[in-house]
């Protein structure tokens, strides 16, 4: 079962698909966001497929895929948390995970348009398995715990100005991670119960080239403890986004071109379904 919301951006239209078959959701729900997810939302949405009680989403496969969760509260990442990513930045592998934030705002589409910044000139991408939270987390008891607080997941790609992130933040990374678009989501959310997410195969391709193909066993990290230890320091609400790190294969390594007006990225890990996204030059209006 994959949960998704497909339309027009900003009147997106929850739905479910099940062997090959996109339902409407909006029996259930008038979104899939943070309020859906806390109410067992994932339970109510297999009840009633298996009950036969949603209708046919028609002309599903024209609709335009959305991200796949509604207006989370924060988007939390977390920097090098693949051993040779770690290495082909420059660094050794981290003691405790690193923290920083994009914005909630940067979410897209899986294929929406991403505009390259003005002055950008160090764009890079990075697919990664991104956890939603379904229930809220504070000052969780052990890492066993937090697996009950985690609804799915998705995919993202963690779009980076390397120059703004690694020269103009000063340590705090954040400028780099927060153009807008710079988060192409989606295009399915998984529920927590039907996969491993401590082994799942991810891959990218610029211009349809190789770039990343690892697996989510080389974290250094792994998600129930990314969960819990995140509890530690900050509250997690219902539909937040964890996006636990990017594998080697980036631009910053220095092995690849950083990203061009016209360059299509396409992201994949297994299970999830694919992304493709094209980055063109922002246009600003006069005056803005």
């Amino acid at each position: 079962m994959h949960l998704l919301r497909l339309g027009p951006a900003g009147h997106e239209i929850p739905a479910v698909e099940a062997d090959g078959v996109t339902y409407d959701l909006r029996p259930l729900t008038a979104d899939v966001d943070g309020a859906f997810l806390a109410s067992d939302g994932v339970a109510r949405a297999r009840t009633a497929l298996a009950a036969g009680g949603l209708p046919v989403l028609e002309g599903a496969d024209a609709m335009r895929r959305g991200a796949p969760v509604a207006r989370p509260t924060a988007v939390v990442c977390i920097g090098q948390n693949y051993a040779a990513h770690a290495r082909e930045s420059g660094a050794e592998p981290p003691r405790l995970p690193i923290i920083f934030f994009k914005h909630p705002n940067t979410m897209v589409g899986p294929d929406d348009t991403v505009p390259l910044p003005p002055g950008a000139q160090k764009v890079d991408w990075e697919v990664e398995l991104a956890v939603v939270v379904g229930r809220r987390a504070s000052y969780l008891p052990s890492v066993e715990a937090a697996r009950e607080h985690v609804a799915g997941y998705t995919v993202v790609d963690d779009v980076s100005e390397r120059a703004w992130q690694l020269d103009d933040s000063l340590g705090q990374w954040s400028k780099g991670k927060c153009g807008p678009g710079f988060l192409p989501t989606g295009p399915a959310l998984v529920p927590a119960d039907e996969l491993d997410p401590g082994d799942l195969r991810l891959r990218s391709w610029v211009n349809g080239e190789r770039r990343q193909d690892s697996r989510t066993s080389d974290m250094i990290f792994d998600v129930p403890f990314l969960v819990w230890h995140l509890s530690q320091y900050m509250a997690l609400e219902p539909g937040d986004l964890i996006c636990t790190g990017t594998p080697e294969g980036v631009a910053l390594s220095g092995r690849f071109d950083y990203l061009r007006d016209g360059d299509v990225v396409e992201l994949e890990i297994e299970g999830f379904g694919r992304q493709r996204h094209a980055f063109a030059a922002a246009r600003v209006a006069a005056g803005a």
